[in-house]
Order: structure tokens, then C-alpha cells, then sequence
């Protein structure tokens, strides 16, 4: 087996291996996440606490 044949064949077997670990990350995220939902805004009240500072 020729130096270069070895040298594709390791590149191309860590981008396989980057890859499935690549997809197995995802869709482990994408299974587990659970979605945060907003928070409700406080009520504030009519009157304001601070003055305006108009000039």
C-alpha cells in the first residue's frame, strides 16, 4: 500500500469518525432540550415610581 493511499485512508476515516460523533451530539441535544418558556412580564403599576425629567 502506497504512503498516499495510507494517508487518504486515515484522513477519510477521521472525518467518518468526526462525523458520526458530529451527528450523534445533535441529536442527543436535539432529543434533550426542552424549551424554556418567556416569562410573564411583571404588572407595573399606573403610577410611575420616577419623575420624568423633562427640560
Amino acid at each position: 500500500m502506497s504512503l498516499t493511499m495510507i494517508i487518504v485512508m486515515l484522513i477519510s476515516g477521521w472525518l467518518a469518525v468526526a462525523g458520526a460523533m458530529l451527528w450523534g451530539v445533535l441529536r442527543i441535544t436535539r432529543r434533550h432540550h426542552h424549551p424554556v418558556q418567556p416569562a410573564p412580564a411583571p404588572k407595573t403599576d399606573k403610577t410611575p415610581s420616577q419623575h420624568a425629567n423633562a427640560h
